[in-house]
């Protein structure tokens, strides 16, 4: 049986609980006179037993909503300074936003642990009407979270895990574009340059997307006879960097290097070029999410090219459709396409 979303606590029911009249826990929530201090703290008590927190919006005072949504980033800090991609996701998201009047409410957490605590405030803050949510997980706790708390959501990322599998009735929507479709078109034209030895640098081990190319890589290799490797890291420049160096000062290096951003791919153009190595001519370097930077290099970076604004602004139109009342879907958006430029050739003779 589907568990119905929890209610956020009101006024009501704490004066309900406490057995005093409602204004007398306006009273005693909002610091005012006209009520005893065992009653102040009788009331205080039970708001703290019902998970009750004071609206921020007078808006959701009135019943009337926050006119606002909520995206929660659990990525380290450092790395977004760095990185365009989410920059041009919310970018696209706002846009959307925007165009029927509601705000982004965007925050940057540590780990998952902290994004769950932020949703289930938001929700008891009346601050949000509706989630987009990214980078789903192994081992996810929030499609449990979210299930309960019964926002409008929508989920940005192939959900592989069972646990993000949507009620029929339920609030949860889903845009995703495939991963391994993407890793499989680059293995292939890789193969076809005569590349044997292939590494990718991926992002946090422990996003779904992380894994799920790890995996289309590894089945890749299989079907071409490829050997492969795979080293996680958190998406920066200097992580990017020591993978690259790492890589490269094996006994049997690899010919070509496969990254999971753009930033990371220009930090081992750089590594490769301090190891005396050329640009293709001794390595090929593909990068993942096409952006400015990886156009602006020399030689410039062969890329995985979407539009991610407008990935982001198709992401913020499935959740205005929720919002508005229609059912919750998955859509499969377009597959990021191989744009071959001048860090990809032929492999070396080895």
């Amino acid at each position: 049986m589907r568990r119905l979303p929890a209610r956020r606590p009101t006024i009501r029911d704490i004066a309900r609980r406490a057995g005093v009249s409602e204004s007398a826990v306006s009273f005693a929530l909002n610091g005012r006179p006209g009520v005893s201090e065992g009653t102040r703290e009788r009331v205080r008590r039970v708001a703290e037993q019902l998970g009750w927190q004071p609206s921020t919006a007078a808006r959701a005072l009135s019943g009337e909503g926050s006119a606002t949504v909520g995206l929660v980033l659990a990525r380290p800090a450092r790395t977004l300074g760095v990185e365009s991609f989410f920059l041009r996701l919310v970018s696209g998201v706002q846009e959307a936003l925007a165009a029927r009047g509601l705000g982004l409410l965007f925050q940057v957490v540590e780990d998952v642990a902290a994004e769950c605590a932020v949703h289930r405030r938001w929700w008891a803050e009346h601050r949000v009407d509706g989630l987009l949510v990214v980078d789903p997980r192994a081992d996810d706790p929030r499609p449990a979270l979210l299930a309960g708390l019964g926002l409008p959501t929508v989920v940005i990322g192939a959900m592989d895990d069972p646990a993000w599998e949507p009620a029929p009735d339920g609030a949860l929507s889903n845009l995703w574009a495939d991963d391994a479709e993407a890793m499989d078109s680059v293995v292939a034209r890789l193969d076809a340059l005569g590349h044997r030895r292939v590494a990718h640098v991926a992002g946090l081990g422990e996003l779904a997307h992380t894994r799920r190319r790890a995996a289309a890589l590894r089945r890749a290799a299989e079907r071409h006879g490829l050997h492969v490797t795979s080293v996680t890291t958190d998406y920066s420049d200097a992580q990017g960097a020591e993978a690259t160096h790492r890589l490269l000062a094996a006994p049997r290096p690899p010919t070509a290097v496969v990254y999971d951003n753009d930033v990371m791919a220009v930090a081992g153009l750089a590594a490769a070029a301090r190891r005396g190595l050329a640009v293709p001519a001794d390595l090929s370097i593909v990068a993942w999410d096409d952006s400015v930077l990886c156009r602006s290099t020399h030689p410039p970076l062969t890329a995985l090219a979407r539009d991610t604004a407008a990935f982001g602004r198709r992401a913020a139109e499935e959740l205005v459709a929720l919002l508005d009342g229609a059912p919750a879907r998955r859509t499969r958006d377009a597959t990021p396409l191989l744009v071959e430029r001048g860090s990809t050739g032929w492999a070396a003779a080895t």
